[in-house]
């Protein structure tokens, strides 16, 4: 049962280099819980209010032994340096399950996905994507091309996460320049964190969707293996056909476009190509060439002495998925979907280590270190021909000093390494293999232990691009740093303002892209003389109690100077539109905010109401718009909760978007309309969940903006969902 805790009833206390905020054991839902045992525990620092996204419900979260509810950035106590840090995970997790990150994360405040396919969809944070966003396991990049194109799938499977977080403010800069977004951190067991108290302790996930016939699984198990080792293992499986969507596959833009052509083709006497044409815009009811297959299998060992460990995992994901073509797009009598369609194979090899070193009681409490490398190949297929190939070895190395808990002074410091060795094989390879390196030095501090507290930031990267084949090589500088301030009332309510100045520097795709991308139907150009990016950002937010509600609400606007961003130029070349990678001053202004209010409780059973909403508008200095920029969304839902049951009715609404940049299409809004109802059979120990859902009920079209693919990718239709949660 969800149970709402006032501030002065939380702490905080840091557990093998997390943020956890304590609540007490009765009210935390076991099914929760992970039957392990940290290997040590720490004294409570100061009181401090949970910043959580998905409200502060602590049925949606998974819980340590104690009922903590963990945050992973590594020297934090507060959990308000984060800057409206959220966390999904347990019976929120399931709910909102899918095959790709971005899907599982849409309904958070200021989130999107990027929705390029029903198998390819990249978490797009306050209207920032591509590398202004960091998708991270473990405070590791995935180390994939999600960043390269939208049509690249990234190379995690949800399925097997225990958590996942949505961090924001002045910590991203721990994990680089290229979260000015924010980053998003996918927690797993591939490397065991800590001794599980039974001889072997299994969690899975078990789900069905009607909408693609979707048939999912994923699974995990953790033994002792005596003397301070610990076994882990897990896989997944998914299979889905082709997505189902209400109403007509192209849009009315697209439609009323194909149609013309034909006209035109029909008065020159090409009766066949006209036809083909306009059976494009009748198309309707099934988005064709979207089935996806895909499954992984990682195992690690961890060795646990005292307040110290040593772990390594190796693990591999695989997956084939169709990309759906923009009807018209095709050669002469091909058929979107027919046999002769684009798809994609992607295989990554991925090896992690991780280790905790104990230093005693000095002014350093540990050292933590992170290494990740990846061989990674994506391969593009026209019909069965191979063609083109990315490939991509790469490795990603961080060390961090954790302080001890001084006083007024906390935080950590460190550095990273990043190398990344990029090719792509094939006639339409469009972009010149390139090699990036890149070394960074951070640190993270915060001060004060009254309502007061400063938080800071900095980070300085050497970052060096070059690709051989064309023989250029830029070689960039950068300092980065954010500055915080907060106060927190006698009442929990944390009023804070975060300054952020950040420096990017271009990536090799946005600086040597030059060729057709079959699976995006696109040429894409890119500028070798890029300069570095810049922005200043300023944060204001107010997160906390109010009553018995819970309130999260941010107000922020970023400055950039020579803005890098992918837009139409309205030309063509080898018969695909033209889009170029150009540089110019923008500004961002956002909103987001949630609250979530317990409105009644009597004998077990308790009602609560959610509100959730964005609203983002970008543009050129000049006042053209951004392309691709979210609409204003909200959610609001209504929810039951009782010792077995729970039950929960939302409404998603989406605006329509008409501030659209040269040569991009307006969207139409939308609502939809989500219903589910969770049974936990077992009593007691609770650790069964049962799921039925149904999602988008009334089956309402709709586009998100954010998709490159909107005008032929529609969301899907009505989803009649069923799943299982266990751990035992």
């Amino acid at each position: 049962m969800r149970r709402f805790l006032t501030c002065s009833a939380m702490s905080i206390v840091l557990v093998s280099g997390g943020l956890v905020t304590p609540v007490s054991a009765q009210e935390a839902d076991p099914q929760d819980k992970p039957q392990d045992k940290p290997q040590a525990e720490e004294p409570a620092a100061s009181p401090a209010t949970s910043a959580d996204g998905i409200s502060d419900d602590l049925h949606d979260r998974r819980l340590d032994f104690q009922g903590n509810i963990v945050v992973s950035a590594t020297g934090l106590k507060q959990l308000d340096v984060l800057a409206g840090t959220s966390v999904i995970e347990g019976a929120a997790l399931q709910r909102n399950l899918s095959g790709q990150i971005g899907e599982v994360l849409a309904k958070l405040p200021g989130v999107t996905a990027t929705g390029f396919s029903p198998a390819v969809s990249r978490p797009v944070l306050r209207g920032f994507s591509g590398e202004r966003v960091r998708v991270l396991i473990d405070g590791i990049g995935t180390i994939d091309a999600s960043n390269t194109s939208d049509d690249h799938a990234v190379a995690i499977d949800p399925i097997t996460a225990e958590r996942i977080e949505v961090l924001r403010g002045p910590a991203v800069l721990l994990y680089g320049s290229q979260a000015i977004g924010g980053a998003v951190n996918v927690i797993d067991k591939r490397i065991p964190r800590r001794i599980p108290d039974e001889p072997v302790h299994v969690d899975g996930l078990a789900g069905f969707d009607s909408v693609n016939d979707q048939y999912q699984f994923g699974a995990s198990a953790d033994a002792p293996l005596g003397g301070g080792f610990v076994f882990h293992a897990d896989g997944s499986w998914r299979d889905s056909g082709d997505l189902e969507v209400p109403g007509f596959i192209a849009s009315e833009s697209l439609r009323t476009e194909l149609l013309a052509e034909a006209a035109v083709l029909e008065a020159d006497g090409q009766d066949v190509q006209a036809g083909q044409l306009r059976d494009f815009a009748a198309q309707r009811g099934v988005l064709r060439n979207t089935a996806a297959q895909s499954w992984s299998a990682n195992a690690g060992l961890a060795f646990f002495a005292g307040d110290s460990s040593l772990g390594a995992s190796v693990g591999w994901y695989d997956t084939d998925y169709g990309v759906p073509e923009r009807p018209g797009a095709g050669e002469a009598g091909a058929e979107p979907g027919a046999e002769d369609g684009v798809s994609i194979g992607l295989e990554q090899f991925r090896a992690d280590l991780r280790g905790e070193l104990d230093l005693g009681g000095g002014f350093f409490e540990r050292l933590v270190t992170r290494v990740g490398y990846t061989d990674y190949t994506h391969t593009e297929f026209e019909g069965a021909e191979i063609g083109t190939v990315f490939k991509i070895d790469g490795i990603e190395a961080r060390a961090e000093l954790v302080q001890n808990d001084e006083g007024a002074l906390r935080g950590s410091i460190g550095a990273q390494y990043f190398f990344r060795d990029f090719e792509a094989i094939g006639d339409e390879a469009f972009v010149a293999p390139n090699r990036t390196t890149q070394i960074g030095l951070f640190a993270l501090q915060e001060f004060g232990t009254g309502p007061v507290e400063i938080e800071a930031a900095g980070r300085f990267e050497q970052t060096s691009v070059n690709s051989s084949p064309l023989g250029i090589e830029r070689d960039f500088d950068s300092f980065s740093g954010a500055l915080g301030l907060s106060y927190e009332t006698e009442a929990g309510l944390r009023f804070g303002v975060n300054g952020t100045r950040v420096v990017r520097a271009p990536s090799g795709e946005e600086l040597f892209a030059n060729g057709p991308h079959i699976a995006t139907q696109a040429f894409e150009v890119g500028d070798p003389g890029l300069a570095q990016e810049k922005a200043w950002g300023i944060e204001g937010s107010v997160r906390g109690n109010v009553g018995p509600a819970q309130v999260s609400f941010a107000i922020y606007r970023n400055w950039f100077d020579a803005y890098i961003f992918l837009t139409a130029t309205g030309e063509e070349e080898d018969g695909l539109p033209v889009f170029a990678y150009r540089q110019d001053d923008a500004r961002y202004f956002g909103l987001e905010g949630e609250v979530s209010l317990p409105f009644y409780r009597s004998g077990g059973l308790t009602l609560l109401a959610d509100l959730r909403g964005d609203y983002i508008r970008a543009n050129l200095a000049d006042g053209t718009p951004l392309p691709r920029i979210p609409p204003l969304s909200l959610l609001g839902a209504l929810e039951a909760q009782s010792e077995a049951l729970d039950g929960r009715i939302e409404l998603q609404w989406f605006d329509g978007q008409d501030r659209t940049a040269p040569f991009e299409t307006a969207t139409g809004g939308f609502a939809l309309v989500n219903a589910s109802v969770s049974w936990k059979p077992l009593r007691g120990r609770k650790n069964v969940t049962l799921l039925l859902q149904v999602d988008n009920a009334f089956d309402a079209a709709g586009r998100r903006h954010v998709s490159f693919t909107k005008d032929f990718v529609p969301l899907g239709g009505r989803n009649v969902k069923a799943s299982a949660r266990f751990s035992f």
